[in-house]
């Protein structure tokens, strides 16, 4: 797993059961920089999937909540 995919795993779990913004994940992640790409998280929460669920167009762990952002189900 590399460095830009491990922090949103990280901030990912710390923040466990809590739905994250795209914005947010951004902003605390990336930094203010990339605040308006949120097709830059979409692209890093598909590498996670790949890396840590069984079955990745099946997540049981990083889950999509619809025009919110993501969740972290242990």
């Amino acid at each position: 797993m590399t460095p830009t995919e491990y922090r949103p795993l990280v901030y990912l779990i710390t923040h466990a059961d809590s739905i994250l913004s795209h914005r947010q994940l951004l902003k605390d992640i990336w930094r203010p920089s990339h605040a308006d790409g949120s097709q830059y998280v979409r692209v890093y929460m598909g590498l996670l999937r790949k890396k840590i669920e069984e079955n990745p167009s099946q997540p049981k762990h990083v889950i999509t909540e619809s025009g919110i952002g993501y969740r972290f189900i242990v």
